[in-house]
C-alpha cells in the first residue's frame, strides 16, 4: 500500500499541464535535486534512466498529453531488449476520474519482435491474457505518463496511447522563462547548456532585463529622431513663412 501511495506521488509530481493535442514531454522527478534521473528523446527513441539506488525518491519518464476527458483503450510501447523491463518498469500510470492505474511491462506478456526488440501492449485483452495482475483502466482520463523508477534504463519506441503514436513537440533549445528552467527543463537546453537550475534561471533573468533595456534604448532613439524631425520641420515652416 505504501508503495502504491509513493507512486500515486510519483505521478502527480511528474505531471505538466495537458495541451490540446496529444504530444509526449520528458521530465524528471528529482525533489532531491540528486541528478541521477535523466529523460530525453532522439531519434525515435526516449531514453529515462535512473542513475541511483532504487529507494531515491526519483523517477525519469514523459507526460502523455492532449487524453483529458476520454476513456482508455490502449497503449504500447517497444524497448530495446526484455531486460529493459525490471519490476513493471517501465509503465503508463493512467489517472482517471475512478483513481490511478499502473501498466507495468511485468503485467502482459510481450511480443519479441525479429530485430530482438520487445514491445509491450495493455489493452483489454493482453491484460486478461495476462492473469489480470493489474485492472483495466477506467474512468475519464486526467493524466497519462509513461517512466521509470526503478535503477536502470530503458530506451522506448513507438510509444503509442489510444491509438496515436507519441513524439515531442519540437523543443526550444534556449529558454525564454523561469519555468522553462524547472522540473529538469534546463537540462534540456543546448543554446547555452546550463550546469544547474539556478543558472539557468539567471540566464532568463539577465536576457529578459537586457531586451527590456536595449528596448527602451531604442525607443528613447526613436523619440529623439521624432523630436529631431520636428525641430526640422518647425524650421522649414518658418523659413517659407519668411520667404528665406
Amino acid at each position: 500500500m505504501k508503495k502504491q501511495i509513493a507512486f500515486a506521488v510519483t505521478v502527480l509530481a511528474l505531471m505538466l499541464a495537458a495541451t490540446a493535442s496529444a504530444a509526449l514531454e520528458p521530465g524528471v522527478f528529482d525533489p532531491g535535486n540528486t541528478g541521477c534521473p535523466t529523460a530525453t528523446y532522439s531519434a525515435g527513441v526516449l531514453h529515462l534512466a535512473k542513475n541511483c539506488p532504487t529507494a531515491t525518491n526519483a523517477a525519469a519518464g514523459a507526460d502523455i498529453t492532449g487524453f483529458t476527458g476520454q476513456t482508455f483503450t490502449s497503449a504500447s510501447f517497444t524497448l530495446a531488449n526484455a531486460a529493459q523491463c525490471q519490476g513493471g518498469s517501465p509503465r503508463f500510470d493512467v489517472v482517471t476520474s475512478a483513481g490511478t492505474f499502473f501498466l507495468g511491462c511485468n503485467n502482459v506478456t510481450p511480443v519479441t519482435n525479429a530485430n530482438g526488440t520487445v514491445t509491450y501492449t495493455f489493452d483489454a485483452a493482453s491484460i486478461a491474457a495476462g492473469g489480470n495482475q493489474v485492472p483495466f483502466p477506467t474512468g475519464t482520463i486526467t493524466a497519462v505518463d509513461v517512466l521509470i523508477d526503478v535503477q536502470g534504463s530503458a530506451d522506448l519506441s513507438n510509444i503509442t496511447f489510444n491509438g496515436v503514436v507519441q513524439v515531442p513537440v519540437v523543443a526550444p533549445t534556449t529558454p525564454t522563462k523561469k519555468s522553462d528552467c524547472k522540473h529538469g527543463g534546463w537540462k534540456s537546453f543546448t543554446n547555452p547548456t546550463f550546469k544547474n537550475q539556478g543558472q539557468c534561471v539567471a540566464y532568463v533573468n539577465h536576457h529578459s532585463s537586457h531586451g527590456k533595456s536595449h528596448k527602451g534604448h531604442k525607443t528613447h532613439k526613436l523619440e529623439h529622431k521624432g523630436a529631431h524631425h520636428s525641430t526640422e520641420h518647425h524650421s522649414t515652416e518658418h523659413k517659407t513663412k519668411h520667404g528665406k
